[in-house]
């Protein structure tokens, strides 16, 4: 005799098996979120701390130059920094994470810095993107090495999703921009009128370190 429940026993069988499925997909997703959101922050002269109640949730370490175009400055001609170009990667996978250059701030948090060339973070996977503003520098010889760019704190002063509403920058509230190698403009090259236009592309290194307030936004 067949067991006529046959049919219905396989269909309850592939539910269980979706829901196992999902409920496991779920779980490493979250354990994922998890792990991504655990990022030690640096250790930094006082002044370059972050505000109390941010939390550092992503790092990626930026490879790429310092873009430097010879000017008028004062009574004489200096370098002058046009933009960066880097890419960051993430110190684990090496996996290519976040595009760094200069561009006009076109999502603000204030109305006023609408068009304002500041610095930029776009996410190479989901296009979210963070503009920020310098806060202070420090060249404290304790931490920064001889020779490279100074050890930055920035606030995020615009931001965007990605077109398809990807925020991995997007509620990003500060940046620090440390363990710089290189990147400081020229010391000669650019001393006279006939020098002006030139540029200068310098090779350097740095850590960026992301945070967000976790009492604004839920990131889980």
């Amino acid at each position: 005799m067949k067991n006529r429940n046959t049919p219905n026993n396989e269909i309850t069988h592939r539910i269980l098996r979706g829901a196992c499925t999902a409920g496991l997909a779920v779980a490493l997703s979250l354990a994922q979120l998890a792990h991504a959101h655990h990022v030690t922050p640096p250790r930094v002269p006082h002044d370059l701390e972050v505000d109390p109640g941010n939390k550092a949730f992503r790092v990626g370490h930026g490879v790429g130059t310092q873009n430097y175009i010879c000017l008028p400055s004062g009574g004489g001609f200096a370098f002058q920094l046009f933009t960066p170009e880097a890419t960051l990667f993430d110190p684990r996978s090496k996996q290519q994470i976040i595009t760094h250059y200069f561009s006009p701030n076109n999502n603000p948090f204030d109305p006023a810095d609408k068009g304002v060339i500041r610095v930029t973070w776009e996410d190479s996977r989901d296009s979210s993107i963070v503009w920020a503003a310098l806060v202070t520098s420090s060249t404290d010889a304790n931490f920064v090495a001889t020779g490279a760019v100074p050890w930055l704190k920035l606030k995020a002063v615009g931001a965007q999703d990605g077109p398809t509403g990807g925020d991995r920058l997007s509620d990003t509230t500060f940046i620090q921009w440390v363990n710089t190698v290189g990147g400081i403009a020229p010391p000669t090259g650019c001393s006279a009128l006939a020098d002006v236009g030139k540029k200068a592309f310098v090779p350097y290194e740095a850590d960026y370190f992301f945070y967000f307030d976790p009492y604004a936004v839920d990131r889980n």
